[in-house]
């Protein structure tokens, strides 16, 4: 069949064309954050407080509502696109190392050990003064990331093995950080706790910004530098081998990158699931497999679904913010239900 009138995404027009306006996507996400809440605010006063600040224009919106952009919408929207972005783009990356459509932090147990990590320091104090929370979340995620690979290898390995020894490894880890809350926090701590676990927004302001923006960054461009590398896992381990790829130090790299970006991530807006289950796989079925062009759109998709979603889940309910958790399991899990159903047509 002749493609010769068919646009193609290797042109560099159309590339471009694409990348501006998914940036202007993301762009427009976050305006409708920062301008959407309880207290309804002009997209106009919006980004007229947020130069203010930036450029010292005098837009000079009402203090009151330069305030709740800047100190509070802002922040949290652009921490909400660093995250929506760092898990899709995990995402991919497990869905190529493991050659499996179902790989993400969460169904492979890293956020559920990340939260343990996380719990753990918050309420047992584990470590003392010296282990922070993103610290005791990036342990979490490493011995998540360990008990998952020695189960798989126990189980004789296979792609297979490695997801059920992650949903093995997730549910030992939810019962674990249950147990230390039911046993070591006070009720308010572990109505905080329950709530965060599920997800949420609420509390995270521009220091936070600050941490997620580097290590999302810094992410993609470790990724991107091994697109090619994880082209080839597409053909299995001995294939990549064979083309010359270091496959047993691309997946100690990629592995730990994946741990460190959803710790990251989980130790600061709690365990989020579906983003990087859901965001990869729409991304392939608009650009194709290739990484080099799958991991900066998952990282531009998913950063939108995220904004989107702490949108939703605060205008959902009127007079209540929902965990940002349930809105992307509303979402994700149907999205879920198809992916099997495929994968069962095309086995």
């Amino acid at each position: 069949m002749r493609d010769e009138g068919r646009p193609r995404l290797d042109g560099w027009p159309l590339r471009a064309a694409l990348a501006a306006l998914s940036v202007a996507a993301l762009v427009l996400a976050i305006g409708l954050a920062v301008s959407t809440g309880e207290m309804r605010i002009p997209l106009a006063a919006a980004l007229g407080a947020i130069c203010d600040r930036i450029f010292g224009t005098a837009f000079a919106p009402s203090r009151i509502q330069a305030g709740i952009v800047w100190d509070y919408r802002l922040s949290r929207a652009l921490v909400a696109a660093c995250c929506g972005a760092t898990l899709a783009l995990c995402g991919a990356i497990l869905q190529a190392l493991l050659r499996n459509p179902l790989a993400e932090p969460y169904v492979l147990g890293i956020s559920a050990g990340a939260s343990t990590g996380a719990v753990a320091v918050l309420i047992v104090g584990f470590g003392g003064d010296v282990l922070t929370l993103s610290g005791g979340a990036f342990l979490g995620a490493v011995a998540a990331v360990a008990l998952v690979a020695l189960l798989a290898a126990g189980a004789g390995g296979g792609t297979d093995r490695v997801i059920l020894a992650g949903v093995a490894g997730s549910q030992l880890f939810n019962a674990v950080t249950s147990y230390i809350v039911t046993t070591s926090a006070s009720a308010e701590q572990a109505r905080g706790v329950m709530f965060w676990l599920l997800g949420s927004l609420g509390g995270v302001r521009w220091p936070d910004v600050y941490l997620a923006a580097p290590v999302a960054l810094a992410g993609f461009a470790v990724a991107a530098f091994h697109a090619r590398a994880l082209d080839a896992f597409a053909f299995g381990s001995d294939a990549a081998a064979a083309l010359g790829v270091p496959v047993g130090r691309v997946r100690a790299v990629l592995f730990g990158l994946t741990a460190a970006m959803a710790a990251t991530m989980v130790s600061m807006v709690g365990s989020i699931g579906f983003v990087g289950l859901v965001v990869p796989h729409a991304a392939r079925f608009l650009v194709g497999p290739g990484h080099a062009r799958l991991l900066p759109a998952s990282l531009v998709m998913g950063a939108i679904f995220m904004v989107l979603a702490d949108v939703v889940s605060r205008i959902l309910v009127p007079q209540q913010v929902l965990p940002i958790g349930v809105v992307t399991a509303l979402v994700g899990a149907p999205a879920f239900a198809a992916i099997l159903y495929r994968s069962r047509r095309l086995a």
